[in-house]
């Protein structure tokens, strides 16, 4: 039977290695990878992979890339090609009576009229009124989805009869669970339902909020690592937020590095190998390294701490992780093994001092849930979840999620509404990905054959038509992407226009003429009908531009200044972009870590290259009437920027 098997197994290799040389890497494991890959081989093959790519659009290749990807995709982790789980969500629908839909209606009709919101369309009342448990709603730049959310979750509790107990809505960041809290309890008090802030914190939270809630039920009372130099620590925000180490962190990942290099002779070694120098002595180096891929140089102990984060995000295993078979030069494998060593001594340091991470925390969390080891009680509020930008997951907390609706499922009927912009994915260097979106149904199955609801909001109340054309030309060349088209939902004026286009811009030289820009433009916003609160938005990828520009202007102008990732989600009457658009370099380290977490289908490199577009669409899109872009170079997305120009 064996050799049958073999004989078999022979065939169908030679066979996809003629038809479909890119799937051959399936074939190379152990002898029942077969039976557990062929039923998905040809849909994860090169034609799966292009359905979702523009036609024309330039393809990055990397055959190494490919075949660690390949590989990966019958890991835990899931990639594109792994086989679908059990369901978790029910296939049938919500109880939904037409005369709760009419209610509804009738009462958001009288809060149109009072001022309270404004009209819903068509498209965000397929949102409010779904009655499918697992849904996806693709929101665009300035679709309104926030009111719509707020919406849904009134339709739910006052028209559903869903207890607030059981309902939960994630938000991306402290600053927008505020904002979605201070909507819903204005709305809900003119539906007649009582709810405070109290309620209202514990209904809208962060996704670590939300964790620390179920952490201090579970894992006991932990105190957090994130929040070390806080004086009041309060509510868990997203480390997306403030990527930047406190004098606290540092200290203490400084101090594990200096003992654990003292006691490890192993790790000695190791350092002095990534660092290019023999040790010397038990005292520590305190050189910075900057690995390939990186924007700059840190101290190792650093280093160290930001790859460990990352690891953790993409859910990698450490346990089954052979830094011997991962691909990648011999420095950045002794940067692995380095890496494994220090984070076991940073855990047991921060176990010692009754600390530890978010990361360390969700992953606790989702063993414990996979083993049936968590009470009911605990659990009840996460039954229906609402989660805002979507897009911007990871690994990890796809995992927690899982875990916590698969405990839940078993005795409740639970409720799943993902919302997001793939579009607007700008965190893949921590570890988020839009591929876990688009891939929304492998990781988050209903039972049976249904599938999740796929919605729409496609018309841009912000922004006029030249600048949702133009943002949206710059994704032309992303591979991988939800296929949608905007509609413009605003007017425009005399003098509006698209993306403007200023190259060969020299700031220590031309900054005196970029001031005067800014200034004629407010004076513009200043005469303008109906105009934005924010005259001007000051965008760019980096504060040093920012800064720059900041202390040349005059005091009390309408003008913010922010990285074009704290501006997600805010607007301005004009948009000033100054950004030159660098490449990324290639990252060998984490290409080979991307491809052993089995969540991906493509490479680190792929994705982060993919992602300058995204955020360069994400700056578009802040402005509503004007957009300037000021760049050294033409290059990246300012290239196609040109190029559409000339062709227009």
């Amino acid at each position: 039977m064996l050799s049958t098997v073999r004989r078999y197994k022979a065939l169908v290799s030679g066979a996809l290695s003629r038809c479909f040389p890119r799937t051959t890497a399936y074939l190379k494991s152990e002898d029942d990878a077969l039976f557990r890959r062929w039923p998905k081989a040809a849909e994860t093959g090169a034609g799966k992979r292009e359905a979702t790519a523009k036609p024309g659009a330039p393809r990055r290749k990397g055959k190494k890339a490919t075949a660690e990807k390949k590989a990966a995709a019958d890991k835990p982790g899931g990639g594109r090609g792994a086989r679908r789980s059990a369901g978790i969500y029910p296939s049938r629908a919500l109880e939904v009576a037409p005369g709760q839909v009419a209610a509804m209606r009738e009462r958001a009709a009288q809060a149109v009229q009072a001022g309270v919101i404004c009209a819903p369309s068509d498209e965000q009342w397929r949102m409010i009124l779904c009655d499918s448990p697992l849904t996806r709603i693709f929101a665009g730049a300035g679709s309104g989805k926030s009111t719509t959310l707020v919406l849904r979750v009134v339709f739910m509790l006052c028209h559903l009869q869903v207890p607030v107990e059981r309902l939960t809505v994630i938000s991306f960041t402290n600053a927008s669970c505020a904002q979605l809290r201070e909507q819903l309890i204005r709305v809900l008090a003119f539906w007649g339902v009582p709810f405070d802030e109290a309620q209202a914190r514990q209904c809208v939270r962060t996704f670590h909020s939300a964790m620390a809630q179920l952490a201090r039920e579970v894992l006991g009372e932990p105190s957090w690592f994130e929040q070390m130099d806080e004086r009041a620590p309060g509510e868990p925000d997203n480390p997306l937020a403030s990527a930047r180490l406190r004098s606290a962190q540092q200290r203490l990942l400084k101090q594990v590095y200096q003992r654990l290099y003292r006691d490890d002779a192993t790790f000695r070694e190791q350092v002095g190998r990534v660092l290019g120098q023999a040790p010397v002595d038990a005292k520590a180096p305190m050189d910075t390294l900057r690995l390939a891929g990186e924007y700059q140089a840190k101290p190792l102990f650093e280093a160290l701490h930001a790859q460990q984060e990352f690891c953790e995000s993409i859910a990698l295993d450490f346990a089954t992780l052979d830094t011997q078979r991962l691909p990648g030069t011999p420095r950045e494998q002794d940067f692995v093994a380095a890496l494994a060593r220090f984070r076991e001594a940073f855990y047991a340091t921060l176990e010692s001092k009754g600390l530890t991470t978010f990361n360390r925390a969700f992953t606790a969390l989702t063993e414990r849930l996979a083993q049936g080891a968590v009470a009911a009680a605990p659990l009840q509020s996460f039954q229906h979840l609402l989660i805002d930008e979507f897009q911007d997951i990871s690994p990890q907390i796809v995992r927690w999620l899982q875990a916590l609706h698969r405990a839940l499922a078993g005795s409740e009927a639970v409720s799943l509404m993902a919302i997001g912009d793939d579009w607007q994915s700008i965190y893949g260097w921590r570890g988020s990905s839009p591929e876990l979106f688009i891939d929304f149904d492998r990781h988050f199955p209903r039972k049976g054959s249904a599938k999740s609801t796929v919605l729409k909001l496609e018309t841009n109340y912000r922004s006029i038509e030249p600048v949702i054309r133009d943002a949206e030309a710059l994704l032309d060349e992303v591979r991988l992407k939800q296929a949608k088209r905007s509609r413009a939902g605003r007017s425009m004026q005399p003098g509006d226009h698209g993306v403007k286009l200023v190259s060969g811009f020299d700031s220590r030289r031309q900054l005196p003429a970029l001031i005067e820009e800014i200034q004629r433009q407010c004076t513009h916003v200043a005469s303008r009908t109906g105009a934005d609160r924010t005259a001007v938005l000051l965008l760019s990828r980096r504060n040093e531009p920012l800064q720059a520009i900041q202390g040349q202007l005059q005091a009390g102008l309408p003008v913010k200044a922010m990285t074009i990732h704290r501006a997600k989600g805010l607007q301005a009457e004009v948009a000033i972009i100054v950004d030159d658009c660098l490449p990324s370099e290639p990252h060998p380290l984490r290409n080979a870590l991307y491809a052993a977490s089995g969540f991906f289908g493509n490479s680190y490199d792929e994705a982060i290259a993919d992602e300058g577009l995204r955020l360069a669409y994400v700056a578009v899109t802040r402005g509503v009437s004007r957009v300037l872009w000021y760049t050294g170079r033409v290059q990246g997305a300012t290239r196609i920027l040109q190029q559409r120009q000339v062709r227009t």
